[in-house]
């Protein structure tokens, strides 16, 4: 985590690219949710039309988040190889694979929204094989999007090679973006234990002004996260890929960021 941010320090340009995707997805967000609320549509969920409607959005929303995801892993590629690219360049890449971006975006919305419509109607049980199911698919998708950027495949050969690259590099499970994520929302935890603290000092523009800092705090923390996590997607596919951890990173970090099979147990040691 301190590598990915004295990377991300090093080049702030990284940031441009999660505040774009969180203002485009608010824009996607509006231009589904508006038109429900003129005409209604909520009132009549479930049928047809509206189930049509919803694969539609899903299929918008991940299309942004890949498309600057992609942008984003192109110029943490080159500056890991010791070259420099523009925030407009990392566009321009990921606008080269637009074809691919909007095959995965259909095939991770297809997978999401079924998920979502099973959620719905699973018991206790049913949740816990989603969540294993969810796990899986995560798993198995992590390298999709670097191989489809880096290595210019479609979409049915970058999942194929996911598969593959963390079968190769004994991974069960990858533990370093999760342990990632903790950090991010203890930050979030402690700042919401903060701002409901402020409760006890009786006014309520303190309480309001505490509010909307945790708000602004939340969304800092968003953006830093998603330019962080690709910047360590980024570094784990380059030594998946290649055995060769890039040299910004601790090779022994990047190594133990995936956990061993036992049968490997042995080799390994």
């Amino acid at each position: 985590m301190k590598t990915s941010w004295d990377i991300l320090m090093a080049d702030k340009r990284l940031l441009a690219f999660p505040v774009l995707s969180g203002i485009v997805t608010i824009l996607v967000v509006l231009t589904f949710i508006i038109p429900l609320l003129l005409t209604g549509g909520f009132a009549s969920s479930g049928n047809l039309i509206s189930l049509v409607f919803l694969f539609l959005f899903y299929v918008a929303s991940y299309f942004v988040v890949i498309f600057f995801n992609t942008a984003l892993i192109s110029c943490v590629n080159a500056r890991l190889n010791g070259k420099s690219m523009t925030v407009g360049e990392g566009l321009s890449n990921a606008a080269n694979h637009l074809p691919s971006i909007i095959g995965w975006s259909i095939i991770a919305a297809t997978v999401g929204l079924i998920s979502n419509l099973l959620e719905e109607r699973a018991g206790f049980i049913g949740d816990i094989v989603l969540a294993v199911i969810g796990g899986a698919w995560s798993l198995v998708t992590y390298f999709v999007v670097p191989v489809l950027v880096l290595e210019d495949k479609g979409v049915i050969d970058s999942l194929k090679e996911s598969v593959n690259l963390i079968k190769k590099t004994w991974g069960e499970s990858i533990v370093g973006s999760a342990s990632m994520a903790i950090v991010f929302v203890i930050i979030g935890v402690i700042a919401a234990i903060c701002v409901f603290a402020t409760l006890m000092l009786g006014s309520s523009t303190v309480f309001m002004a505490a509010l909307a800092l945790f708000l602004l705090l939340v969304v800092v923390l968003a953006v830093v996260y998603s330019a962080m996590q690709g910047i360590f997607v980024t570094a784990l596919y380059t030594y998946a890929k290649t055995g060769t951890v890039p040299t910004a990173f601790n090779p022994g970090l990047i190594k133990n960021a995936f956990q061993p099979k036992q049968g490997n147990l042995k080799e390994n040691i």
